[in-house]
């Protein structure tokens, strides 16, 4: 197993930024819950969210769960908090297409500044988004792949084949097991692909790592990957580092992610990079889990970090023990939905 340094204390630059970045204030009630209506593809989950501004409305993407796999839908609202379900805007494939079972868009590339307009980036007139799919029917079943995928109006898209597969020459053991989330970022004309992997040990580990390309065609991990290595043992971050959200502060870069510990709990923390490869983590819970009976009692994993007016917002999916067995016409085992944590 690959671990992280010891933890040290926080430099000065670190920790003035970390005291821009903390959300410690949830908001009690998920912003986003499941359909629970048979034949919705929504019916169990809403989970790993994305939000962007276009026009004058706020929008977020999000995966649906329905206890066949992942399809993406798109839900808008005009002030971060009440959110309107517009339907499904990227569904699974044909039979025997890499997204037979699940198409999960999880990231479109937009402007970088974290505290910025939060606005989609366009290439050639199009919207460049990057989706993972599992091969097997369940709930994350099998090793999934990564691919890019093209939209005109963020509505409607088309996934071209998977250009990170853990079967490649060239993976990694940490990534042996199968790929996860990703996130895209372009800067100076070169795309920075960061997503997270498993092992193929049983049980697994999750860390982050990076791939970069110039065309979109030819890709390149990066040789020292992963780049976000769990932590030791003991530490909130020694199981699981996943799900990388990466935007820019000033001259620093800053990765969002979400960690899994040895006793069960997932969290958010975040770490800071000067040139989008060598990172150091900032060894602090974000957003942790809550206390028994809330939203994000088992989990507070995920983050999608949005800022209006220098206020950040911190989307996060939160999961939480079903107090019952059945909700509207759906079996359950857990409620999974959409939280938000703000400063």
């Amino acid at each position: 197993m690959t671990t992280s340094e010891e933890p040290r204390p926080h430099t000065a630059p670190d920790e003035d930024l970390l005291k821009r970045l903390r959300t410690p204030h949830k908001f009690p009630e998920l912003v986003l819950k499941a359909s629970y209506a048979k034949g919705e593809f929504d019916s169990l989950a809403t989970d790993c969210p994305f939000i962007f501004r276009h026009k004058r409305r706020y929008y977020m993407t999000y995966i649906g769960f329905d206890g066949i796999g992942y399809r993406t839908g798109l839900a808008s609202s005009t002030d971060l908090l009440r959110w309107e379900k517009e339907g499904l805007i990227l569904d699974r494939g044909p039979a025997g297409s890499t997204t037979e079972f699940n198409a999960a868009l999880t990231w479109i590339v937009r402007d970088n500044d974290l505290f910025g307009e939060g606005r989609l980036k366009t290439f050639e007139d199009r919207y460049l988004g990057t989706y993972h799919a599992y091969p097997q029917a369940g709930y994350e079943t099998g090793p999934a792949a990564i691919g890019l995928c093209w939209s005109a109006d963020f509505r409607k898209w088309r996934v071209k084949y998977p250009c990170l597969r853990a079967s490649d020459s060239d993976a990694g053991a940490w990534e042996r097991g199968g790929l996860y989330k990703s996130c895209l970022v372009e800067h100076e004309g070169v795309f920075y692909l960061f997503y997270n992997a498993k092992t193929a040990d049983s049980p697994w580990i999750e860390q982050i790592g990076l791939a970069t390309s110039r065309d979109l065609k030819t890709w390149t991990r990066h040789a020292g990957n992963p780049l976000i290595p769990v932590g030791p043992k003991g530490a909130f971050d020694d199981v699981f580092c996943s799900d990388p959200c990466v935007l820019r502060c000033g001259d620093t870069w800053v990765m969002f992610y979400y960690t899994l510990s040895s006793d069960g709990r997932a969290r958010d923390t975040v770490a800071f990079s000067e040139d989008l490869v060598h990172w150091r983590k900032s060894n602090e819970i974000l957003v942790d889990v809550g206390r028994p009976g809330s939203i994000d009692a088992t989990y507070a994993h995920k983050p999608a970090v949005f800022s209006v007016d220098g206020r950040l917002h911190h989307f996060y999916c939160a999961v939480s023990p079903a107090k019952e067995k059945t909700i509207g016409n759906v079996e359950i085992h857990e409620i999974r939905g959409i939280a938000l944590a703000v400063p």
